[in-house]
């Protein structure tokens, strides 16, 4: 995409919200426009997704702890890099990322794509890339396999953290929204 994608590609970026409650109506406490070429995008996505994850020591047995954490770090950026990697460039809307006091939502434009349904959605049979040519440069950049399993992948991970699953709405066929429940961790 080069140095400034957003000069041909308006919506080209990422809009990332931080609220203090559940709902949009509370003033942000953090917010950006994450943008730049791919490389950059990637490396500041991967770093508000580190900041958000959060851990606390639970007792395991006798004297041993371990933590347990709000969200699963590779289950969040797994689901970033699909909505990256899957969105719809023509669109002038923004990748949205917001996190809330008790989930993150991820609203990527362009609805399913090519042979993958609401029924088959997240199998892992049926991979369509509607940019085969970012899905090859993520790829060799080390950000995603492109194998076709990380909802899977995620779900799984948010499985074993003890999350709930994460909830996809596909019905709107100009975007995919994510939503990843947090684990309470009083």
């Amino acid at each position: 995409f080069g140095i400034n994608p957003r000069q041909f590609m308006p919506g080209a970026y990422i809009q990332f919200l931080q609220f203090p409650g559940t709902t949009m109506t509370d003033t942000p406490l953090n917010q950006a426009e994450i943008s730049g070429d791919m490389g950059t995008v990637l490396r500041e996505l991967d770093m508000r997704v580190k900041t958000l994850v959060t851990s606390r020591p639970v007792a395991q047995s006798g004297l041993q702890e371990r933590d347990i954490f709000n969200y699963p770090f590779v289950a969040v950026r797994e689901l970033l890099m699909n909505a990256v990697l899957h969105r719809d460039y023509q669109s002038n809307t923004p990748i949205k990322f917001y996190q809330f006091s008790d989930r993150i939502e991820i609203i990527s434009p362009g609805g399913l794509y090519g042979s993958v349904t609401p029924e088959n959605f997240g199998s892992g049979h049926d991979s369509s890339y509607r940019n085969p040519t970012i899905a090859e440069v993520l790829k060799n950049m080390g950000f995603v396999n492109r194998f076709g399993y990380g909802i899977g992948r995620a779900q799984t991970e948010l499985s074993q953290n003890g999350n709930t699953p994460a909830e996809f709405g596909l019905e709107n066929k100009h975007c995919v929204l994510v939503i990843i429940g947090e684990r309470k961790l009083s």
